[in-house]
């Protein structure tokens, strides 16, 4: 619509405001300026879902079980990691939440605005629709408005639109399809004026905002449970059925046989407690804890446990362009004159780099006149600084006009010094409709004035009458020459800015039509935000694993395009590799999955449009990665299986809103992630499949004493001491194993595929039969030589042990055997396993754990047939693992 129309819909008027009376009469109305709180669970239903978990109800029920066995202790153990899982569970979940709320800060500002025709100071809250809003550079803005007058506006919107660049503002109408990143004539709440000022009628406060909309987005994202979560839910019901059912298939087989009814049920509880295990929930927790602390020496803070494994199960990575594939700090790549290109090495605003000419030479002084005036236009026509903190350089101003001043200092072209012999003393601001920017300087030592210009290259080639040569001559502009030139640089995904001056001596006037036809082109000067050095090797890392990797961008198709061709992003058939958000809106519903899945690029896409990628991209089975620094990204970022939100960049509310935060901001850290966390899933997995073979053991050793009317071998006490001991002692140590070789040749697990494989679950078998029938051999041996029940028992318990030490060392690998990986490649097994032994000594001859367990000492005849069994159960895993590799 025409300004003055959106004037009379909101019965407004464009320079005294709304009176006072009616904007509290809309303040009733439309409501105050804020986003609006989100109705969630109380503190108490938020509790008691951490406890809504099948191995959870496993846990509680040992917990029962062992109070009831007078077990009191064990209890309290049992009763403590479930209590310290909920806790954390808790508080991680109130974390994410706090994502909303951060939203809703970021619009609680003071703004100026006009009523009854007087500007005034009010909080943001209190603005209403059709109020009168002033800007000015360094103001957020509190509402969405439609603009009614400005000056060289221009705004920071890349919170909300993810463009990399300040947008330059107009009042000109526009089409009503025009995306949000291309209305000009409209600011948005929660973005920033960078320079210029304004002023603009409210159109949308609160939530009726665009921010108000990714609010709602925010909220409605679900989060998702992890691949982790997921499998460890199936897994636990189905352990949790198979021990109901072994226990009172346990009793019922002893009540059959005659049995004392209390003894038969003792022993289904003692089973039931055998085949829980019980270290489960801690070894999550601190494998995935192991896992966020070397995440953190690698620059990723991991806000939930859980996303150290999900990034593991990664299938697709929807990388943000800006900041996180690239530098976020523009650098000019190449500078094209009259008579010939050059080449800038170097990237960002480190002072670092060169210009060579065609032959890769450095580029002197003498070598191009029209070189060093392209670079002086740069420099002295230019607002923008640069100074250094702690190493690092810190732009203030537009990246364009950085990039350009980096450029000069590789050139040998100090501002300083020419600003000190000639001074500026006037300018003329770019601007939309300009589409340049001009400066005037006077030379102190002669008194003459020289005009520098830069700007949008057709702009500038109107206002040239002649081009610069090499040796500073001036000869009649070949604007089809620059033309070519501009277009072939653009068609690289540069962006082209064109640099030209009016020589001393020309013509005295500085107004814009006093410019016209009197300048003389110097260059064209083609800048990019650079691809980040690593980045190309961790997208072709991630795509050897098996990881697709997606960019998707606010920003233009051309320059993500360039960007993308760089990393090898695309590949050679590039049909369909890039969609723009109309590409989008225009496909048909049954042919969006497909053309998600294909596409590599999306550019010009709005807050709805990724998060409907995600979306898309999970419905297809995939666990996707997405990463973000903006507001427009927190919605995405919590749909996502894991959010990744930039630390540098990020607004607070991307933070919030992710699982995981790069400190450094780049991409490389994500590919050190997965592989981190494919370590993390090895090692759970590892554990699982080292402790369930003990824990199914005890249960066919209660399970095959009851069938046979035997004396039980291991008492509920033994039991829940072989569990908690080994668990902690020796189970847990595989949380520090490293990461095996060639852990990224992998492709990423099947989101679908169960914890454990065939494979796994027959060995599992293996070793718990092997466990059976070695502990009811040795207990056997023992009494028909002669040996107590308690002596008997202690021989078997010992076997348990034992076996399991043996068993961890094969675990470490569960594809190699233990010397392939190095047996002392992971000390902390060998503290565990040192640390255990002298556990075992204790309960087998101190009289105080006598007691207490009802062990008792054995000789050293026992311990060799004990070392007997254990080897011959190594023997077999390892010549299972030998015939599935020549298998595989």
């Amino acid at each position: 619509m025409p300004s003055h129309e959106v004037v009379l819909l909101l019965e407004t008027d464009p320079h005294r405001g709304l009176s006072g009376d009616e904007a509290a009469r809309r303040l009733e109305r439309y409501g105050r300026n804020v986003l609006p709180a989100a109705g969630g669970d109380g503190v108490l239903r938020r509790v008691l879902r951490q406890f809504h978990h099948p191995l959870i109800y496993v846990l509680l029920a040992a917990a029962v079980v062992t109070a009831v066995l007078d077990e009191y202790v064990d209890s309290a153990v049992i009763f403590g990691v479930v209590l310290i899982n909920a806790a954390i569970g808790y508080v991680q979940e109130s974390k994410a939440e706090s994502a909303l709320d951060s939203l809703r800060s970021m619009v609680r500002t003071e703004a100026r605005v006009v009523r009854d025709g007087q500007e005034r100071k009010l909080s943001s809250d209190e603005l209403v629709p059709g109020d009168l809003i002033v800007l000015e550079a360094g103001d957020k803005v509190p509402v969405d408005l439609r603009l009614v007058r400005l000056a060289e506006l221009r705004v920071d919107e890349s919170a909300l639109t993810g463009e990399s660049v300040p947008v330059t503002k107009d009042e000109a109408e526009l089409p009503d399809v025009t995306e949000v990143a291309d209305r000009r004539n409209m600011v948005y709440s929660g973005t920033l004026v960078t320079a210029g000022s304004g002023a603009g009628i409210a159109v949308a406060t609160g939530a009726q905002t665009e921010l108000g909309q990714i609010h709602r987005l925010v909220g409605a994202a679900e989060t998702l449970a992890t691949p982790l979560t997921r499998k460890l839910a199936r897994f636990s019901k189905v352990l949790t059925v198979a021990i109901l059912v072994l226990a009172g298939l346990t009793f019922g087989v002893g009540v059959l046989r005659g049995q004392d009814a209390t003894e038969t049920f003792t022993a289904a509880i003692a089973l039931a407690v055998g085949a829980i295990p019980e270290g489960l929930p801690a070894a999550v927790t601190i494998t995935l804890a192991i896992g966020v602390t070397r995440m953190a020496r690698r620059r990723a803070v991991i806000r939930r446990l859980p996303a150290i494994e999900t990034l593991g199960s990664t299938t697709v990575i929807c990388s943000d362009k800006t900041g996180t594939l690239t530098e976020n700090q523009m650098t000019v790549r190449a500078v094209w004159t009259p008579d010939g290109e050059f080449t800038v090495t170097g990237s960002g605003y480190q002072p670092e780099g060169e210009i060579l000419d065609g032959s890769g030479a450095p580029a002197g002084e003498a070598t191009s006149r029209a070189l060093r005036w392209s670079l002086l236009a740069g420099a002295g026509c230019n607002d923008a600084r640069l100074r250094e903190e702690d190493g690092e350089w810190i732009l203030a101003g537009d990246p364009t006009e950085g990039a350009m001043l980096v450029v000069a200092g590789k050139g040998g072209v100090d501002r300083e010094r020419f600003e000190e012999g000639c001074p500026r003393t006037a300018t003329i601001p770019f601007s939309s409709e300009r589409q340049y920017m001009a400066t005037l300087h006077g030379e102190r030592d002669s008194g003459r004035e020289v005009v520098l210009v830069k700007g949008g290259v057709e702009r500038v080639l109107s206002m040239c009458r002649t081009e610069m040569g090499a040796h500073g001559d001036h000869r009649p502009l070949d604007a089809q020459a620059v033309t070519r030139a501009a277009e072939e640089l653009a068609g690289r995904g540069l962006r082209v800015l064109a640099t030209a001056v009016r020589p001393a001596g020309e013509s005295a006037g500085f107004g814009e039509e006093d410019l016209s036809g009197t300048l003389s082109l110097t260059g064209l000067q083609a800048m990019l935000d650079p691809p980040r050095s690593a980045a190309g090797s961790a997208v072709r890392a991630c795509h050897t694993a098996g990881i697709g990797v997606k960019m998707i961008t606010g920003d233009h198709a051309a320059t993500a395009t360039a960007i993308a061709t760089h990393l090898a992003l695309l590949g050679e058939d590039r049909a369909g590799r890039v969609l723009t958000g109309r590409d989008l809106e225009a496909l048909p519903a049954e042919r969006f999955p497909e053309a998600v899945d294909r596409a590599a690029v999306f550019a010009r896409v709005s807050p709805e449009q990724k998060l409907r990628l995600v979306e898309t991209l999970q419905q297809r089975g995939h666990v996707v990665a997405v990463t973000g620094d903006g507001v427009n990204d927190a919605p995405a970022l919590r749909q996502a299986d894991i959010g990744i939100a930039m630390a540098r960049t990020g607004t607070e509310v991307a933070k919030e809103a992710a699982d995981m935060v790069l400190t450094d901001d780049d991409f490389a850290t994500i590919e050190a992630a997965v592989e981190e966390g494919r370590g993390v899933f090895d090692n759970l997995t590892k554990f699982i499949v080292w402790t369930l073979p003990t824990n199914l053991g005890e249960g066919l050793v209660i399970f095959v004493a009851i069938v046979l009317g035997a004396t039980l071998p291991l008492l509920p006490t033994q039991i829940l001491w072989i569990n908690m001991t080994t668990a902690v002692l020796l189970g847990l140590m595989l949380a520090f194993e490293p990461k095996e070789a060639g852990i990224m040749r992998r492709p990423p697990r099947d989101p679908g595929r169960a914890l454990l494989t065939g494979a796994l679950v027959v060995r599992i078998v293996l070793v718990a039969a092997l466990l059976v029938v070695g502990t009811w051999w040795l207990f056997q041996w023992e009494r028909d030589r002669g040996a107590s029940v308690a002596e008997a028992r202690t021989a078997a318990l010992n076997v348990f042990v034992v076996v399991e030490t043996f068993y961890l060392f094969s675990c470490r690998s569960l594809i190699h055997s233990a010397w392939h990986v190095g047996i002392f490649a992971n000390r902390w097994i060998l503290a565990g396993v040192a640390i255990q032994a002298l556990a075992q000594l204790a309960i087998t001859y101190l009289p105080v754990m006598n007691g207490i367990f009802d062990t008792a000492p054995i000789g050293g005849d026992v311990w060799l047939r004990i070392l007997a069994v254990a080897v011959v159960a190594a023997a077999v895993v390892a010549i299972d693992k030998r015939l599935r590799r020549r298998l595989m």
